[in-house]
């Protein structure tokens, strides 16, 4: 799967960007049918401890899926993200084969 990641104010090293990619390429396991992947990280200039904002948008056949985590890290973001994406893959999975 096609990821294209964006970090807004700030550069992202390859560490980050590599981590991202294989979590992103797990879901790969729950449908098959995944076109691409925005992912889009910042950083809000606060004091508060959880300032990293993970943004993903999956791409899929007639639709698209959204999820946005606030975290203290950018992994554990991608990780509660990602996660989350897996419910939605999998209720969507269901979904169309009840229609068939």
């Amino acid at each position: 799967m096609k990821v294209n990641t964006q970090s807004v104010n700030f550069n992202a090293d390859r560490k980050l960007i590599d981590f991202i990619q294989k979590r992103m390429d797990k879901l790969d396991l729950f449908y098959d049918k995944i076109i691409q992947a925005d992912v889009y990280l910042k950083v809000e200039n606060t004091s508060d401890k959880e300032n990293k904002i993970f943004e993903a948008t999956l791409k899929v056949p007639g639709d698209s899926l959204i999820v946005k985590k606030q975290c203290k890290s950018f992994e554990e973001g991608t990780d509660a993200a990602v996660s989350s994406l897996e419910r939605q893959l999998k209720k969507r999975k269901q979904k169309l084969r009840t229609h068939i």
